[in-house]
């Protein structure tokens, strides 16, 4: 038994060193980095700036009369709402190739033949994920941290971290998701489409009052809230949030080992 666990663990993070490995060489990382640290250090100076942005188009001087001087929550909800946004598109892109890319050129099949444990191939490639989706959000976090201070003043550093890992665990449903979808499908396409599906429905059930409120969404409107003189919690939704992420990867692990690679 124990070296049976061990045989496990060392597979785990053999692969899981790979898969790190080649998000780096494929650029996937870099691509990630780019895309949330600019919108986590842009944030604030949108929300800065949003004023004298409406004064650049024409007519916008009369709008621009209109807004209200930016304060700390407007940076926070602009935080929120873009890091959120893509940050859940780029767990869709990045993730909806993890095992039907590998499928479709064949490349499965050679790393099955080590052997490696099927259910090592598919939970190494959601930490690896997992991983480089933390550190990216702690980067941007950083970023955006360190602008809001500068242009609105001081705030509380672990409720900023706080905000951040509930909108990694939102992040981290969606990877689950189109995990799951990629094992099913032997197409890239098809995995693709399956999780905007999900991702549509999702938002569509997130609008139902009451059933919203347990979701993954209300995770970005907890977050959101932090900052507010009453702010909300959802641990209804962060408990099914997670065990979505736990019925995902399981299905995915017991779908590959009926699959033929």
């Amino acid at each position: 038994m124990i070296d049976r666990l061990n045989h496990f663990m060392n597979a785990f993070l053999n692969a899981l060193r790979k898969e790190l490995l080649e998000q780096w060489r494929t650029r996937r990382f870099l691509v990630l980095a780019v895309v949330l640290v600019f919108f986590g250090m842009s944030s604030p100076l949108m929300a800065k700036l949003m004023p004298q942005i409406f004064t650049l188009i024409p007519g916008g001087e009369t709008f621009a009369g209109l807004i209200p001087e930016p304060v700390l929550k407007d940076a926070v909800d602009q935080y929120n709402k873009n890091i959120g946004q893509f940050g859940v598109l780029l767990a869709l892109l990045l993730s909806m190739g993890a095992v039907a890319q590998e499928k479709e050129r064949g490349t499965a099949a050679l790393m099955l033949v080590k052997p490696l444990p099927r259910a090592v191939f598919i939970l190494s490639k959601f930490k690896a994920l997992a991983l480089s989706f933390l550190a990216v959000l702690l980067l941007s976090g950083l970023a955006g941290y360190y602008y809001t201070l500068f242009l609105f003043g001081p705030l509380d550093a672990l409720t900023w971290l706080g905000m951040n890992l509930l909108l990694w665990v939102q992040c981290m449903v969606y990877i689950a998701l189109t995990m799951l979808f990629s094992t099913l499908f032997r197409s890239q396409t098809a995995a693709a489409g399956a999780s905007f599906g999900a991702l549509l429905v999702l938002a569509a059930l997130g609008a139902i009052p009451r059933l919203g409120e347990v979701l993954p969404g209300q995770l970005a409107a907890w977050a959101g809230s932090l900052y507010t003189l009453k702010p909300i919690t959802a641990w209804p939704a962060l408990w099914v949030s997670l065990g979505i992420i736990v019925v995902c990867l399981a299905a995915a692990c017991i779908l590959f080992e009926k699959q033929e690679i």
